[in-house]
């Protein structure tokens, strides 16, 4: 199976996206990560869900993580006012690296191997095309998700046989 027949619409966000509503689409879907799209509408980042949640998590705790019990309900209930204000651009780590890009012909095992050098829970499938003179661009066909790919090369079809 191709990159092109594994690839499905995924959500996405731009980099002046809404934060705060970036990580509401990222819970209200159980998404692993959204695919970062420039202002051109290419793939720039991915942004896990991991990182929104460390940013919800005061440097004080990160760092002394003791100090996460004595925080009330009352106070953890706040810890979203971090992202108020907060563009998804400013969610992205410092080094943040470009995303996986696969190859609409790239077969499902070179996907799988991309996603695992990079350690990424999606790959975008992109391809390279040119508009008349323009120079080229990428046209984003979908996203393969981990759990879509193991899915695809374990062969699952049925329910699940355990417990």
């Amino acid at each position: 199976m191709l990159a092109r027949d594994l690839a499905v619409g995924y959500r996405t966000v731009s980099v002046d996206s809404d934060a705060l509503e970036a990580a509401r689409l990222m819970a209200e879907h159980r998404l692993p990560g959204l695919l970062v799209l420039d202002e051109r509408g290419e793939p720039k980042a991915i942004l896990p869900a991991s990182q929104m949640v460390k940013l919800l998590v005061p440097s004080y705790v990160v760092d002394d993580p003791t100090l996460a019990a004595v925080v009330d309900e009352k106070h953890a209930d706040r810890l979203c006012q971090a992202l108020a204000g907060l563009r998804v651009g400013d969610c992205l780590s410092g080094g943040a690296e470009p995303p996986p890009i696969a190859d609409p012909d790239d077969t499902a095992l070179e996907v799988a191997a991309l996603m695992a050098r990079v350690r990424s829970p999606l790959v975008a499938v992109a391809e390279r095309v040119r508009v008349g003179r323009e120079p080229r661009t990428t046209r984003l066909l979908g996203v393969i998700t981990a759990s879509h790919l193991l899915h695809e090369l374990l062969g699952v079809t049925g329910p699940s046989t355990t417990g």
